[in-house]
């Protein structure tokens, strides 16, 4: 990349940079591009997408209801129900 560039980017990113920094950047995000287009020049034509690289299957357990808590024992711990729903301050005018 070249200075332009890093000063286009840095203004983007609302960052002052000195020239030291300026140059630091633009060594860094060249290697980053640079490993970038290496990684698009693999050909992947016919790689099937994996969800994880240690191709784990996911662990499922049955999908089970189990009893919840009731509403009025929920409720009961509110200091103002009405009902059956919270009443809270208001909030906006």
């Amino acid at each position: 990349m070249n200075a332009e560039e890093i000063e286009k980017v840095a203004h983007l990113a609302r960052l002052g940079l000195s020239e030291q920094e300026r140059k630091a950047y633009a060594a860094e995000l060249s290697r980053i591009l640079g490993l970038v287009s290496q990684m698009n020049a693999v050909a992947t034509e016919g790689v099937e997408p994996m969800t994880h690289p240690d191709e784990a299957a996911l662990r499922l357990r049955a999908d089970v209801a189990i009893p919840g808590v009731s509403r009025e024992r929920l409720l009961a711990g509110a200091p103002q129900t009405e009902r059956g729903l919270y009443l809270v301050p208001k909030v906006l005018e």
